[in-house]
């Protein structure tokens, strides 16, 4: 066994190595907790220097990590957050957890993961082992970070060592945690691959080595491929139900006591998140570099986009049934989050339900117990606050749409008191008096 190999495995046998993270959101500061919590020092990397100092401060900016866990992170077991790439050096392992966005034609926008293999290629030391976690397309890896890492001269399987392993976080899920999901890992070649599975068999319950970072790259695009197409199949037959008056809430809780051969998805008013809306793309894309179209993904990317255009145009309905027009009325949309009970609000289809319900001339406030007000996106800027709900708050508005179910609303409280509510995820369903003032969408 060479040195290099046998060094580092040595050390990650030992909790000597240094875990280096790059990218401290949603997918990054879980990984530093979990490895932190197996024994490993972690050293943070964020290019946002409020991020940096809060965490350094014992603070979290995520709601489902609390404070108090930041703090023993830096008080117990050494963590530190950093703004300087330099740090680095002093890693055995650095995880790139950075965003891969689509750019306005829905091609990959590989921004962040080009400037992060950059900067690591300026401070790469021999024997370092260099993960990207990044959902991306296959062949990413091997394409695009090795040739970056090894501008310099350092060789991949000989001086360094590179592997994909594909974040699997769900945020807000309390059934499975970071280190109880289990990693797929692929190396650029089998030492990268064997010294990568050792590093998060020493986190994480299981590990399930693949034969490159193609198949583990490839891997994480189906799971988000498969999600995508069934939600896009039951949007579709909400659409198709609702005009046959069919509750497709109803058929679905039918056709679930199969118990076997049917998994049941459910209709929304969009997709949201940082995988689903955008992930499936990516193969749509390095399938063209192969004369192939995806005919499955484009469809159903086609369908979930359409759901907010749908929505609105059902809260329309609703609102010439008490001869008013969306321009002008005051509409109050529940919930920011792109899921319910957290404050996570990327790719969420309320912001995109508020910016369309904007542009057709309605006065639009939201309410989201989990995001007391809107931060600047990539591509959005609400600059909103959320409102207080109460009895008095609901009955001001023509309009309530329901977009994302937290478990911290009554929804009795709020059918008794709104004067119309577009419900689009079946979340009024157990309430009572719900005739002729709740509308699904």
């Amino acid at each position: 066994m060479p040195a290099s190999e046998k060094t580092i495995l040595d050390k990650i046998q030992t909790r000597q190595a240094v875990v280096g993270v790059i990218g401290l959101g949603y997918v990054g500061l879980p990984l530093v907790r979990t490895f932190s919590k197996a024994g490993f020092r972690c050293v943070g990397y964020d290019v946002d220097e409020a991020k940096v100092h809060a965490l350094n401060a014992g603070q979290s900016y995520i709601k489902h990590i609390p404070s108090q866990t930041v703090a023993d992170l830096v008080e117990k077991s050494g963590f530190r957050a950093t703004a300087n790439p330099s740090d680095l050096r002093a890693c055995d392992a650095i995880l790139i957890c950075v965003p891969t966005p689509l750019n306005k034609t829905r091609d990959p926008d590989m921004t962040y993961v080009e400037q992060t293999a950059r900067m690591i290629a300026q401070h790469l030391q021999p024997g370092q082992l260099i993960i990207l976690e990044s959902t991306t397309y296959p062949g990413t890896t091997r394409e695009l970070v090795q040739p970056i890492l090894e501008a310099g001269g350092l060789r991949a399987e000989q001086d360094y060592f590179l592997a994909y392993s594909p974040e699997r976080e769900d945020p807000g899920r309390k059934d499975f945690s970071t280190e109880t999901i289990p990693k797929v890992v692929g190396g650029i070649g089998p030492k990268s691959t064997r010294i990568a599975e050792a590093l998060y068999a020493g986190a994480i319950t299981k590990v399930v080595p693949v034969a490159n970072c193609e198949v583990a790259e490839a891997a994480k695009i189906l799971e988000n491929v498969y999600r995508c197409v069934n939600i896009a199949m039951v949007n579709e037959l909400k659409v198709l139900f609702d005009r046959m008056g069919i509750d497709v809430w109803e058929v679905i809780r039918a056709a679930s006591t199969k118990p076997f051969g049917f998994q049941a998805f459910y209709p929304g008013p969009g997709l949201g998140g940082h995988c689903i809306p955008i992930d499936p793309f990516y193969l749509t894309w390095k399938a063209r570099q192969y004369e192939l179209s995806t005919r499955f993904i484009e469809l159903a990317g086609e369908i979930n986009r359409a759901m907010p255009e749908y929505v609105v145009n059902r809260l329309a309905e609703a609102l010439n049934g008490v001869k008013k027009p969306i321009n002008g009325s005051r509409i109050l949309v529940l919930g920011l989050a792109y899921k319910k009970d957290v404050d996570d609000l990327r790719e969420s289809p309320s912001i995109h339900l508020i910016e369309m319900l904007k542009a057709r001339g309605a006065h639009v406030d939201y309410n989201d117990p989990h995001i007391p007000k809107t931060h600047r996106q990539r591509e959005h800027d609400l600059q909103m606050e959320s409102v207080e709900l109460t009895p008095r708050t609901l009955a001001s508005y023509d309009g309530v749409l329901i977009s994302t179910d937290h478990s911290a609303y009554d929804y009795q409280m709020i059918v008794d008191h709104a004067n119309l509510v577009v419900d689009t995820r079946n979340a009024t369903a157990n309430c009572r008096n719900t005739a002729g003032k709740v509308t699904r969408a």
